[in-house]
């Protein structure tokens, strides 16, 4: 394996790990979707099997499949609107605790999910942590109005571009049945703002702009011999 390769699988194993070991007996818990929180399912699965009691919201089908994998016992927001700890990825946290998210298209479920939640977990590996958010922030957007929307996004200063998928013709389909607009600003100087704009505009369902969490949040950052742990008291005055 790249030693590169190996470093980041060590640091994605560690947060995942350190969060699952945060789970206690009887929480309902958020079950995030990406690469990182496979590792979280993974220990979650071996604690489930030595007697720990919980049950999972998935955020996604590719989650909940994964998750009956693992045997980890499901439940919806239905049954369960207010829930114990949301454990999630993120694609970049910015100063303030602010996130983008949305690599994996499931961000809409993923933000109810976490407004749920009492406590938010985000766990990244060290090249996540940025001092600037810039990445293309997703938006889902029903098709019926993606064209005025995309029309619409470009005042605000942002390239949207309708992302295609990979072994698919057209268009990227949510599990909410609708397309993401990946958009790239010069920069987010303000990304509260942002993510209230994007909310604004008709024919929006969500943004990958996580900003209205940071109380309630810990991120925790995975390196290959020990994770660091960033809260709301490092960052919220």
């Amino acid at each position: 394996m790249d030693e590169k390769v190996r470093a980041l699988t060590a640091a994605k194993s560690a947060a995942g790990y350190h969060a699952a070991d945060m789970v206690e007996d009887g929480m309902v818990i958020g079950l995030g979707t990406g690469s990182t929180v496979y590792y979280m399912i993974e220990r979650l699965s071996s604690r489930v099997r030595e007697g720990l009691k919980i049950s999972g919201v998935p955020t996604s089908y590719q989650t909940a499949m994964r998750a009956r994998e693992y045997a980890i016992p499901l439940t919806t927001l239905d049954d369960n609107p207010v829930i114990d700890i949301a454990i999630d990825g993120a694609d970049e946290v910015g100063p303030g605790l602010n996130l983008i998210k949305g690599r994996g298209a499931a961000h809409t479920r993923e933000k109810c999910v976490a407004a749920a939640a009492f406590r938010f977990v985000v766990i990244v590996d060290e090249q996540k942590v940025v001092p600037r958010l810039g990445a293309p922030v997703p938006v889902e957007v029903i098709p019926f109005a993606v064209r005025p929307v995309m029309t619409q996004l470009r005042g605000f200063g942002c390239r949207p571009v309708i992302r295609e998928g990979v072994r698919k013709d057209g268009p990227v389909i949510t599990d909410n049945g609708n397309f993401i607009l990946d958009c790239t600003f010069a920069e987010i100087a303000r990304p509260a703002e942002l993510e209230a704009a994007l909310a604004s505009v008709p024919g929006v369902v969500e943004s990958g702009l996580f900003t209205g969490f940071a109380d309630k949040t810990t991120v925790i950052v995975g390196g290959e011999k020990k994770c660091r742990i960033v809260t709301s008291a490092d960052v919220v005055p």
